[in-house]
């Protein structure tokens, strides 16, 4: 088979890629190893897909290059996706920091990419392994479970490692190294991080407690969101976007009440007005009207020895306070890519346009989506790096 531009991958990317090149009357195949399209793409969200983000600025993503997202985000930004999804009569919301959620389903932003691409003259197959990829003379001559395909143009869209059970594989970064890119470290990113030893003793059996604000902090990097023990470790909004930040040895900070009016600043002036006004009530039974109570006993059993509040000194109370605001936890690793939303690391900008998503090295070759080193923060950020890397690569293939 003979087409104008074969793509590898049928993830969010990819199709993008391909809408864009069918639509500038370009012969595209994509081929997928997966049984179906999107598989990313239904599970998001919850199965209600966050599709993109109002606020997305090159800021937002982790790059050895953090120069390199700006020309795609800047060329194909939230509002041209939001215009795709209003013409194809998609119900969404905003949930809370311009994040964007279909009303219904996930599947409606499959079927729409389907229906672009159906649109466009794309042809797609699924169940289809690329075994072996070889440059010529025309281009590229691809083997496939299906057969070979001969394409002038190659796009690789073919993801990361994270959540291997939907199929995730290292496939491109093999091609990038087979072709002569550097591939920076890999790493799971937006993903749960773990406890052990004793630090896992002290609070595994909080499993399933949440706080529904805190502040995670990892140098001067920082995030405000919900919380959640787990069985291993920690979870939640904040420790998910922190997570891309954090590696073995980094110091995690937790703010357990960053937005208490009464306490932003000072938790041990608060504290002392308490034992003011009740001097009989033990510190782990004022601390429950703030936090959660299994979470605020556990604290006083590891740190603070609860007694009635006339029994501490104010300067022992301000020291409290001081600690709720600077929660020190020891995380000893992530769940890893099974849980992983992102694969951090990948392809190395250097060898890239940043315009097109073309090789520097092989004429014809293309990086777009999860495999390039790009990786946006939780909330519709990494979707929006794969609609602009895809149609970046795609107005040009």
């Amino acid at each position: 088979m003979k087409v104008d531009v074969l793509v590898i991958g049928a993830g969010a990317a990819g199709l993008m890629c391909a809408i864009a090149a069918g639509q500038r009357g370009r012969r595209v195949l994509v081929v997928d190893h997966a049984n179906k399209v999107g598989k990313k793409i239904l599970m998001s969200g919850g199965g209600r897909c966050n599709f993109t983000n109002l606020g997305v600025t090159p800021a937002n993503y982790l790059s050895a290059n953090p120069h390199f997202a700006k020309s795609a985000l800047a060329r194909y930004t939230p509002a041209d996706f939001i215009a795709l999804v209003e013409k194809h009569r998609i119900a969404y919301h905003e949930k809370e920091l311009g994040q964007l959620f279909c009303d219904d389903s996930s599947k409606q932003i499959v079927r729409m990419l389907l229906d672009e691409c159906a649109a466009a003259g794309v042809r797609i197959e699924t169940s289809c392994a690329v075994a072996r990829v070889r440059k010529t003379d025309e281009g590229f001559s691809v083997t496939t479970v299906h057969g070979e395909v001969h394409a002038e143009s190659l796009v690789v869209a073919s993801g990361g490692l994270s959540i291997p059970s939907m199929g995730a594989s290292g496939l491109g970064y093999d091609l990038a190294r087979q072709f002569g890119h550097a591939v920076l470290p890999i790493r799971a990113g937006l993903v749960p991080l773990t406890l052990s030893g004793k630090h896992q003793e002290h609070y595994q059996d909080l499993a399933g407690v949440a706080l529904p604000l805190v502040e995670a902090r990892v140098g001067k990097r920082e995030f405000r969101a919900g919380m959640l023990f787990t069985h291993r470790g920690i979870s939640g909004p904040a420790i998910l976007q922190i997570s891309s930040y954090w590696q073995p040895g980094h110091d995690l900070r937790i703010d357990l009440l960053p937005a208490h009016p009464l306490l932003s600043q000072d938790a041990g002036a608060w504290l002392n007005e308490q034992r003011a006004a009740r001097p009989a009530a033990e510190l782990k039974t004022v601390l429950a009207d703030l936090l959660p109570k299994r979470l605020a006993q556990r604290l006083c059993e590891l740190w603070f020895e609860s007694r009635p509040m006339r029994q501490y000194r104010e300067a022992e109370l301000h020291e409290i306070g001081k600690q709720l605001h600077d929660w020190p936890i020891t995380a000893s690793g992530t769940e890893g890519y099974r849980t992983a939303e992102v694969t951090l690391g990948g392809v190395d900008t250097d060898g890239l346009s940043s315009s097109t998503m073309q090789s520097k090295l092989v004429p014809g070759l293309y990086f777009i989506g999860e495999v390039v080193d790009v990786t946006g923060w939780l909330g519709g950020y990494n979707f929006q790096w794969a609609w602009a890397s895809g149609y970046a690569a795609g107005e040009v293939v």
